[in-house]
């Protein structure tokens, strides 16, 4: 394998016809190349979509009330209602499969005048109601403090949690924030933490323009009794999340008297079959990328394959010289196969440095331009990939170079010797 005496044949060879051997070099050097960008530009997609749901918890599910669509028990079609503080309690107590629950209000903050003061700034933000396990849920990034906690909700204390854009608008860069008041709506809150979204483009500038207040404060501050707007919902790690949502569609209708061929009545999101849905997409994203890019390096291979039967061809005697001075059969094979090996994994190698220095480069420019890259983040490729690409080259280009050395020593040496 390390003879340098067959290395400057192969290298002999090769370079005997330079143009032929670069042309075909080339569809092998494309072929590896387009696997690697096809396939750093799926994950950089991946990564873009995934990076929106942050560290949320995909086995989670939302429930929100809308108009009924059917009259039941005597009350009409288009019938609507709210959830209310005891549908929790009937949650927690009725579905051992739920991990976390937490009920959420939202008080506006979307097209209305400025609802948020601080001193002579003012500004207009989203404000929720909620109880700590939203924060288990979906989890913040904490730059200062922390989030609401139980005993923040037993005292209905007048804290708030507020977002980074909500710092830069209402306090200058060199105030801090935390323990400083703000007026909500006429009402005053301390400051106890600020967080900045772990999620990308808009959707992080509007969750960082959020203020988190706890659930029972703005239940009694502004009036809102017992309703709860929504429910957030996770399952326990072993239960899928599609059980704990039709049990907590089942009891929910029947709290509110909602028929339950309803399906209209209690909205609801089911993260986790989104969240399948997406990787099953990804996963067949990924599949056709190796399809596509396999049938390209493998038209590149075709040419190797076929070019060397060429190669063979032109050395026809020089081969029936070399069986004739008692070369065996297998060392006829291993030259021809080494010299197929050669090309496809020296073509295929470059092909693949440069796909992945060119990701690099994508890479670095959407880091230091800024753009807005909120589907697309980090290309790339896993070096497992990498070494499984040049792993296919390898094996390719002995298979290349196998039926060209199987028709070398099919020939006899006296043939080979009369071949003009």
């Amino acid at each position: 394998m390390f003879d340098l005496d067959r290395w400057q044949e192969i290298y002999h060879v090769l370079s005997k016809n330079k143009l032929r051997t670069f042309l075909t070099a080339f569809g092998v050097f494309w072929g590896i190349f387009m696997l690697v960008i096809m396939l750093g530009s799926g994950r950089g997609l991946q990564h873009g979509v995934t990076q929106n749901f942050g560290d949320m918890a995909t086995n989670s599910v939302f429930i929100w009330t809308q108009q009924t669509s059917i009259p039941y028990k005597g009350f009409p079609r288009g019938r609507g209602y709210n959830f209310e503080n005891e549908d929790a309690i009937a949650l927690a107590h009725s579905i051992p499969e739920i991990k976390y629950l937490a009920p959420r209000i939202q008080a506006g903050g979307f097209r209305q005048s400025n609802n948020v003061i601080r001193g002579l700034k003012s500004g207009i933000f989203n404000i929720m109601g909620d109880y700590p396990a939203f924060n288990r849920i979906d989890p913040l990034n904490f730059v200062q403090g922390r989030f609401v906690d139980d005993l923040d909700i037993r005292e209905k204390r007048k804290v708030a949690v507020i977002g980074t854009r909500v710092v830069d608008i209402l306090f200058t860069k060199t105030e801090n924030p935390v323990n400083q008041y703000i007026q909500i709506q006429g009402v005053y809150f301390k400051i106890i933490g600020v967080f900045k979204s772990k999620r990308t483009g808009e959707q992080a500038e509007q969750e960082n323009q959020n203020i988190y207040l706890p659930f029972t404060t703005l239940q009694r501050t502004y009036n809102y009794g017992n309703a709860v707007g929504f429910f957030s919902i996770t399952s326990q790690d072993d239960i899928p999340v599609a059980v704990v949502e039709q049990k907590a569609i089942r009891l929910l209708k029947q709290r509110h008297s909602i028929s339950p061929a309803d399906e209209s009545a209690v909205g609801h999101f089911n993260l986790q079959k989104e969240f399948e849905q997406m990787q099953g997409l990804f996963f067949g994203i990924r599949l056709l990328v190796w399809v596509v890019g396999t049938g390209t390096l493998l038209a590149g291979v075709i040419g190797v394959s076929n070019i060397m039967l060429v190669v063979v061809k032109e050395r026809t005697k020089e081969i029936g010289i070399q069986r004739a001075l008692g070369a065996t059969p297998r060392n006829i094979i291993t030259q021809i196969i080494t010299e197929s090996v050669a090309l496809t994994t020296f073509a295929g190698y470059f092909g693949l440095v440069i796909g992945v220095g060119l990701l690099e480069l994508i890479n670095y420019l959407l880091g230091s331009t800024g753009a807005n890259t909120e589907m697309f983040i980090h290309p790339g490729i896993d070096f497992a990939v990498a070494v499984r690409a040049l792993t296919i080259l390898i094996v390719s280009g002995a298979v290349a170079g196998f039926i060209p050395a199987s028709r070398a020593v099919s020939i006899k040496p006296i043939d080979a010797l009369r071949y003009e």
